[in-house]
């Protein structure tokens, strides 16, 4: 195969450096495959013309399902055929990202066997992405993966595969079963991952805390995020320990940082006004023997959040500020189909959730999916006068 490679001196410039370089990954592909060898010529053409050569293909899938799969074809076929079609299948991720050395194995043999052997563990929804291969290898490719226990994750205007951290199997600050939860909604809601029928695509991210290992808060439309609601536990015997082994000031990089400023240190003793406490993480991540977080847990949920695509990034919004995440999860599941019943029948095409919120406004949109208002959901008061509102009688 070694006839068929051709100069890439722009693409070997991305090799240098002490940083990993895909192109060097492709390169060893490309030993064995041709339809890398085509992959890299494209991608230096690409650089040389100062235009991508790729098209978007639409929706190509499996008999039965629509998501899972995103078609791609580039541009120039009759000069690099054997990437006329390299679509991108989306597999669906275990919970925490836990593999055995035989899982992995069996996904690369199955990859190597029908497609490119390029992967990307994993992409920003969170799958396994394997990135390159032809329509007539895909019925083979699900075939072979449902056979040894995987299954396709979404994609296209569906719920897309539902991710979460590692949560309680590895983090001792995790305040729900984020891996349970995950693998629920995962089972619960097969048809809407792999049928789309949304307006657009839908997020679950689930984070075991405030520190959002899987940046729910920016990547998802529906960020599930642990929390607590009584008091910051506190070891004084630790505290005490911090202070006297000097390599903490706790005055400075304790309570001279919290954001609400509702910690107090007087050389002896740590106070908290936890009533002002945002859940910020920020002490409990400086003095995580002296600090953790209390012990009524559950999770905050927000919604609306996106990368900028349409109307420009949004972050997520807090819609309930505390719920008790416990199986069967009922309630999460009542409030998800409140919300995808009036966006579905309401929603413009390509418009996710949060733009939606924005469209109609938040009181529309929480009186049709019959959640009270809260404070929480504010950001900050309105600075607008001109607001007029119903006061309820009786």
């Amino acid at each position: 195969m070694a006839d068929k490679k051709k100069p890439t001196p722009k693409l070997d410039e991305l090799e240098k450096g002490p940083w990993p370089s895909f192109v060097k990954e492709i390169k060893k592909s490309a030993e064995t495959n041709v339809a890398t060898q085509d992959l890299l010529g494209i991608l230096e053409r690409s650089y040389n013309d100062k235009i991508g050569h790729w098209k978007h293909g639409g929706i190509v899938g499996v008999k039965g399902y629509g998501g899972g799969i995103i078609g791609r074809y580039n541009d120039i076929p009759q000069e690099y055929p054997e990437i006329a079609e390299f679509h991108t299948i989306r597999v669906n991720q275990p919970a925490g990202w836990f593999y055995t050395s035989d899982a992995l194995r069996t996904l690369c043999d199955i990859w190597e066997k029908h497609g490119s052997g390029l992967t990307n563990m994993h992409g920003s929804t969170g799958d396994i992405i394997f990135l390159g291969t032809k329509t007539t290898e895909l019925e083979p490719i699900f075939s072979e993966l449902t056979e040894a226990g995987f299954d396709l994750g979404g994609s296209g205007s569906d719920m897309r595969t539902p991710s979460a951290c590692c949560g309680m199997a590895r983090c001792e600050w995790a305040c729900y079963d984020t891996m349970a939860l995950a693998y629920d909604l995962t089972m619960t809601f097969q048809d809407e991952l792999h049928r789309p029928a949304f307006p657009y695509k839908f997020k679950f991210k689930m984070a075991g805390c405030p520190n959002d290992c899987v940046a729910s808060i920016a990547r998802a439309d529906m960020s599930i995020i642990g929390t607590w609601r009584d008091n910051i536990q506190i070891n004084k015997d630790e505290v005490t320990a911090y202070a006297s082994g000097g390599k903490r000031d706790i005055a400075r990089d304790v309570v001279g940082k919290c954001p609400s400023k509702c910690m107090g240190w007087d050389g002896k003793n740590l106070t908290i006004d936890d009533s002002n406490c945002v859940r910020c993480m920020h002490c409990i991540n400086v003095m995580p023997k002296a600090l953790a977080p209390g012990k009524d847990r559950g999770v905050t949920i927000l919604i609306g959040s996106k990368a900028p695509i349409i109307e420009g990034a949004l972050l997520s919004s807090v819609l309930v500020p505390f719920l008790k995440m416990e199986p069967p999860y009922d309630d999460l599941k009542e409030l998800v189909h409140a919300i995808w019943e009036l966006w579905s029948e309401n929603g413009k095409n390509r418009e996710r959730v949060g733009e939606f919120i924005q469209r109609i406004g938040l009181s529309n949109f929480l009186e049709q999916i019959g959640l009270e208002p809260v404070p929480e959901m504010i950001s900050q008061p309105r600075t607008n006068p001109y607001i007029f509102y119903d006061v309820k009688k009786g």
